[in-house]
């Protein structure tokens, strides 16, 4: 699966589409972020922080396809274990619904530490990341986002939820 990911997140970068780019604008080239919000782990809430990276590019006047990383940590700890270090590695595919709104969806790898606060030592599960949100440009370098994000761990190990916005630059 990581194969898969990276080879996608490969293609993505190698592929380009310049005569679209002013039709796109403001939501292609290099962009990055902090994020924050509602986070839960099974019965646990909490909440998810984080910086995000990522570059889009311009498929059709309306259509945005890119990779996305990931680094945050969160509050969300419970029965012993401690949510902590997360980092996901995604590809985003992007509809421009008109000038300023982007929506977008995105699906990738994650993996995340839960720490045992009780006997110590941590666990790193990996996982799916999947989600969908709206991008919203305020000037032509500078965006708002809200999305949901779930992930899917590995082992029947249970699932993630997290609710955050953002705001962003584009360079």
């Amino acid at each position: 699966m990581k194969t898969v990911i990276f080879a996608a997140v490969v293609a993505a970068a190698a592929v380009s589409a310049p005569a679209f780019a002013q039709d796109a604008a403001p939501f292609t080239g290099p962009r990055a972020g902090v994020t924050a919000g509602y986070d839960s782990l099974g019965d646990e809430e909490g909440v998810s922080y984080g910086v995000t990276a990522g570059y889009d590019l311009a498929v059709t006047p309306n259509i945005t396809f890119g990779p996305e990383v990931s680094f945050g940590d969160a509050t969300t700890d419970g029965a012993g274990i401690d949510a902590s270090r997360d980092l996901a590695a995604s590809v985003r595919l992007g509809y421009i619904v008109n000038p300023q709104f982007l929506a977008f969806a995105k699906v990738g790898y994650a993996t995340t530490r839960f720490e045992d606060t009780v006997l110590g030592g941590s666990n790193n599960l990996e996982g799916v990341r999947f989600g969908g949100g709206l991008e919203f440009a305020v000037t032509g370098n500078t965006y708002i986002s809200a999305e949901y994000q779930r992930t899917e761990y590995e082992n029947n190990a249970g699932g993630r939820d997290a609710g955050v916005v953002g705001v962003g630059f584009r360079f």
